[in-house]
């Protein structure tokens, strides 16, 4: 799948909102959250260390661009809230865990886009993301094995390194060599090898197996070749 670089998963979710009032609430909405009475509606995402980047964007129906001036301009019923995440984990993790951590949230951020069913309960909520989903034609990432916590646990391995150069600049072999013991005791929880996400759970890998022989059953006309 496109979506799918390595261990990251690309997700983009573009929704209609309806109307001029409706738009303009919702950049409100937006400026709100960033004041310390409306923080605590998002404090739940310092806890999702899956996410390597989230971005909302509200643009107006006459704002889309045109490739060409003589390309006629569009005329929208509709201003549009664009998402764009990258994350590690299964699609239905990432937003389990968006429901779970941030449902008041996501409720304040959506509540004004077009069919918005609320984050609680998830079934609702997992078809309306599934209906307004576009998927990544092209997906690219210039280190796919390594995940968001990877990427923190390598600025702490490179930060760590630098102070221990500069410390140890003019050491002695003992004192090196005690720093350096000191250093790799710090690190050791940092030093892990990126490599391929090894299977959640036996019940998450049956399901996927489950629906790969789906896909494969539909695209030879139906027939499957193991009906467990």
């Amino acid at each position: 799948m496109s979506n799918i670089a390595g261990k990251a998963y690309a997700m983009n979710l573009v929704t209609p909102i309806d109307g001029v009032l409706r738009r303009s609430w919702n950049k409100l909405q937006f400026w709100a959250v960033g004041t310390p009475f409306f923080t605590s509606k998002l404090k739940g995402l310092a806890t999702l260390s899956m996410i390597h980047y989230a971005r909302w964007v509200i643009v107006k129906g006459s704002e889309f661009p045109r490739l060409d001036v003589s390309q006629p301009p569009e005329s929208l019923q509709y201003s549009y809230m664009f998402f764009f995440s990258n994350f590690n984990g299964s699609w239905a993790q990432y937003i389990d865990s968006f429901s779970a951590a941030i449902p008041s949230g996501l409720d304040l951020l959506w509540a004004r886009n077009v069919g918005w069913p609320h984050a609680v309960p998830e079934q609702p909520f997992h078809r309306w993301i599934t209906h307004n989903q576009l998927f990544t034609n092209h997906y690219y990432s210039a280190y796919p094995m390594a995940a968001s916590n990877d990427v923190k646990a390598g600025k702490r391995v490179l930060d760590g390194l630098r102070d221990f150069v500069r410390t140890t600049e003019n050491m002695n072999a003992d004192s090196f060599a005690d720093h350096y013991t000191i250093l790799l005791k710090d690190l050791q929880h940092d030093l892990g090898q990126m490599a391929p996400t090894p299977i959640v759970s036996l019940a998450a890998e049956a399901a996927a197996d489950r629906g790969r022989r789906e896909d494969r059953a539909a695209s030879n006309g139906g027939a499957s070749a193991n009906p467990n």
